[in-house]
């Protein structure tokens, strides 16, 4: 940690030019990470991270720099460097930052940088060999863990000054099963602002067992039918979806440059007005929250669609600017080497009235999409294609037999008004999501929906 007298003096010497803006952002963390192939521990990691990132603004425009070093002539050289990117006379009054802010949300009650090394490696051992002995079609497991204690104070000339811990662990395990002629793969990913008691929350082996089950039940499915049709997206990472095709085109990274299919449509309604949308930073614990955003703002619960009608965006300061609108606390970053931009955090969709039950017997023939897996998105259109990793057809509105190969393709804003039931079984999962400032954590969720009309991707042709 830098002294405050010294992240004062860097403050103002950025703003010695014309520069109406400054930031401080210093970071320093603590991580650790095992990966398991074959059945053997093949990376085993602890890293120390310590760096600083220095923003510098005058109106819509600005420039970033970060350096690891805490010396403070290379720290004032670097802010100088900076500074002169805007010529002209100081526009600031000298800064004085007020008391430090230290967020006191999310608690810890086993930091996993106190935790051995074996420990960990043991929790890996036992996702391990609980995905393998589900059944003798797994022929391969992949396990990743990964925890980190990171500190971060952000410091600005727009009277802010706040420290915020963020400890995240996660366990990754990835199964592959094959008869010898087809291979079909799982994964799941639990994971959370927890330190080493998250992996007292639920059944470890359960966990694993559950990526081997998805792997072979896909070895044995059937070929997915094309066509238009009704398609059940399910609850947890079925949310996916509207975390890439509609939250991005909700950003202010996209909005303000008029870049998203929803700028300017504040007010309007977007979605069956049975949909509502919220990203929320402030859930206890939850993967993707924080107590500050990366800009030093307290985060939010920020409602974004609320029956059907587009409420707010998720905006940052500098797009705030742009945009004539408030920061909402959507300012986040991967580390100190990358500027911030308007982020989701815990996004999802909230409950509906339908029952999953009621939900399946209302679709006499359609898609059930169980775990959704990877895709593309255009957040300029919306337009997505999305991979299903589990998939089972619906036939007199009774789950039917699995399919294999199977994609959603659409577009975000179509998507929002074809959804014509929506469950009461909320569930979030987690991911890492990339954009311009790098790749941070974040949870997708939505109850069990059903979008009553949809292209689905498959190598069977027509209805089967």
């Amino acid at each position: 940690m830098l002294d405050k007298r010294f992240i004062e003096q860097l403050l103002n010497k950025a703003l010695d030019s014309a520069a109406d803006f400054a930031e401080v952002f210093i970071e320093e963390k603590k991580q650790s990470s095992i990966v398991m192939q074959s059945s053997t521990i093949e990376q085993a990691v602890n890293q120390d991270v310590f760096g600083v990132g220095i923003r510098v603004a005058k109106g819509h425009h600005s420039v970033y720099g970060y350096t690891n070093s805490k010396h403070p002539d290379d720290l004032l050289k670097l802010t100088q460097d900076l500074s002169e990117s805007f010529t002209g006379e100081r526009v600031r009054e000298t800064i004085k930052l007020g008391q430090l802010k230290t967020g006191t949300a999310h608690a810890i009650k086993k930091m996993p940088d106190t935790i051995d090394m074996a420990d960990k490696a043991t929790l890996v051992r036992r996702a391990n060999q609980a995905a393998r002995a589900f059944d003798d079609a797994i022929k391969q497991v992949s396990v990743s863990y990964m925890d980190y204690v990171q500190n971060v104070w952000v410091a600005s000339s727009e009277d802010i000054y706040t420290h915020d811990q963020r400890v995240r662990t996660r366990l990754g395990i990835y199964s592959v099963a094959s008869d010898g002629k087809d291979m079909q793969s799982g994964f799941n990913g639990p994971g959370g602002h927890y330190g080493f008691e998250f992996y007292h929350t639920f059944d470890v082996e359960a966990a694993a067992q559950e990526a081997s089950r998805t792997a072979v039940t896909m070895l044995k499915a059937d070929e997915c039918p094309s066509g238009v049709m009704p398609v059940v997206i399910d609850n947890g990472f079925g949310g996916v979806i509207f975390h890439e095709a509609c939250g991005h085109s909700l950003e202010a990274t996209s909005v303000a440059k008029n870049a998203s299919v929803f700028s300017g449509k504040q007010g309007e309604q977007i979605a069956n007005p049975i949909v509502t949308a919220i990203d929320d930073g402030t859930i206890e614990n939850a993967w993707g929250s924080a107590n500050f955003d990366d800009e030093g703002r307290p985060q939010q619960k920020r409602v974004l669609i609320k029956e059907g009608v587009l409420q707010t965006y998720m905006v940052d300061y500098l797009n705030g600017k742009r945009m004539n609108a408030a920061s909402t606390g959507s300012g986040r970053r991967e580390s100190y080497k990358y500027a911030p931009t308007s982020r989701m955090s815990n996004t999802y969709i909230d409950n509906g009235e339908s029952t999953f039950d009621e939900i399946i017997q209302a679709t006499p023939y359609g898609l059930y999409a169980k775990k959704m897996g990877g895709g593309s998105v255009n957040p300029s259109t919306g337009d997505f294609n999305f991979a299903v990793m589990e998939a089972y057809m619906i036939r007199d509105g009774k789950i039917s037999e699995p399919v294999k190969g199977a994609t959603l393709i659409g577009t975000g804003k179509d998507a929002l008004k074809k959804i014509d039931m929506v469950g009461d079984n909320l569930l979030r999962a987690q991911g890492m999501c990339g954009s311009v400032s790098g790749s941070i954590p974040t949870d997708v969720g939505q109850p069990t929906l059903r979008v009553s009309s949809m292209t689905v991707g498959g190598r069977k042709g027509g209805q089967a």
